[in-house]
């Protein structure tokens, strides 16, 4: 199996690549102690059903650019085809502000195929290639050289069955019509917001007990200095501290650091230094935060007055139409977007592009006593009032 070390051998097969319609492409990847995943593997195979057209690229080699993997993935005469891309996309958007186009995830693609929700590569390549996939080095350290033989049977096994997979797929979807609905989904893998996280914003993944608006506004610049702290210097955020410190620091407000030293949950290496010096001009600023500048948590779904009744006959609405277009019912909507839409909410996702032809726009007349349920051994149909 060919290991590509050099900028020279990577032009070349990226030239090679650039020939055909389509490359399979995946990473593996590092993450424990930074920041943003640190690339330690790309497994690159182009069509074809043997292993002379699938190799090994090693970013870690000496000397090594990656500017003509870069150049493939703009190239967009060549399609990109990954298995569960966020974290593969991140990583070259972080690093070159590139994403691969055109794209295909095979996992988009297998739940819009009725695959059921996040299927896996493993269960992919078991029900469409027939073979099996051994997963023994999948938690292997990736940075360590040299690879092993194990280590790399295993990687270039994640794209030498991707082609079938990918095939398969692709011509299922042709055959379904449904390439629009792939697309839909993956504009959100190529938009870079989804993998931009601003400081200024990172308070609103960090679960609190409370709403009030004073107590989130400290939650904010306590989370936006971690933020910030740990991108800059590309070390996790819970090394930082942790959300569970975050949120003592919230509510006991230290002023300096006698009282900082009595927060129980916060990391040793966090009582001194920058951190604790960070951590307290965060406080402060979140105390002296004027009133109009406070965060405004959304309570529109506190005041929800979910109709029980119609929520559990978009339930049953939603498992029919799913099981009619063969789509898993998660990727449709989820649990909370029914009682938003029963509780009269219509900004909500299943009302949107193509979920809103498979169901929302059923959802609606249902709700709006348009159409009944009606049930006949286990099938259940629509019926117009």
């Amino acid at each position: 199996m060919k290991t590509i070390t050099t900028t020279d051998e990577l032009a070349a097969y990226c030239a090679e690549a650039a020939k055909h319609p389509f490359v399979t492409v995946d990473t593996e990847f590092l993450r424990e102690r930074t920041y943003y995943s640190k690339l330690c593997l790309v497994q690159l195979a182009m069509p074809g059903t043997d292993d002379s057209g699938a190799v090994l690229l090693d970013p870690l080699a000496d000397g090594i650019s990656l500017e003509p993997l870069y150049a493939l993935f703009r190239d967009t005469s060549v399609v990109k085809v990954f298995h569960a891309a966020r974290q593969d996309l991140e990583i070259f958007y972080v690093d070159a502000q590139v994403f691969p186009l055109p794209l295909f995830d095979t996992q988009v693609a297998a739940m819009v195929c009725g695959f059921g929700e996040q299927v896996g590569y493993e269960t992919l390549v078991r029900k469409i290639a027939h073979e099996g996939v051994d997963k023994t080095s999948r938690f292997t350290d990736w940075s360590r050289r040299p690879l092993s033989d194990a280590q790399k049977t295993y990687a270039l096994a994640d794209v030498t069955h991707l082609r079938q997979v990918y095939e398969f797929l692709r011509d299922k979807i042709e055959e379904s019509g449904r390439a629009r609905w792939v697309a839909e989904e993956l504009e959100i893998l190529t938009n870079p917001d989804t993998y931009i996280t601003a400081p200024k914003d990172a308070w609103k993944r960090v679960k609190t007990r409370t709403n009030s608006p004073k107590f989130l506004g400290i939650v904010r610049e306590l989370a936006a200095f971690r933020e910030d702290y740990a991108q800059k210097r590309d070390v996790p955020r819970n090394r930082v501290y942790k959300d569970d410190a975050l949120v003592e620091l919230a509510s006991l407000k230290p002023k300096n650091g006698e009282e900082l030293s009595r927060a129980r949950l916060l990391l040793r290496e966090a009582r001194k230094g920058e951190i604790a010096d960070g951590i307290l001009a965060a406080i402060k600023a979140g105390v002296a935060c004027p009133p109009e500048k406070l965060p405004k948590p959304d309570r529109s779904r506190d005041k929800m007055q979910v109709n029980p009744a119609l929520a559990d006959l978009l339930r049953v609405l939603l498992k029919a139409k799913t099981e009619q277009a063969g789509v898993a019912a998660k990727l449709i909507a989820p649990a909370a977007d029914l009682d938003a839409i029963a509780a009269g909410q219509r900004d909500v996702v299943a009302l949107k592009g193509w979920r809103r032809e498979v169901f929302g726009e059923d959802a609606l007349r249902l709700c709006n006593g348009e159409i009944a349920l009606t049930a006949k051994g286990s099938d259940v149909k629509v019926v117009e009032v």
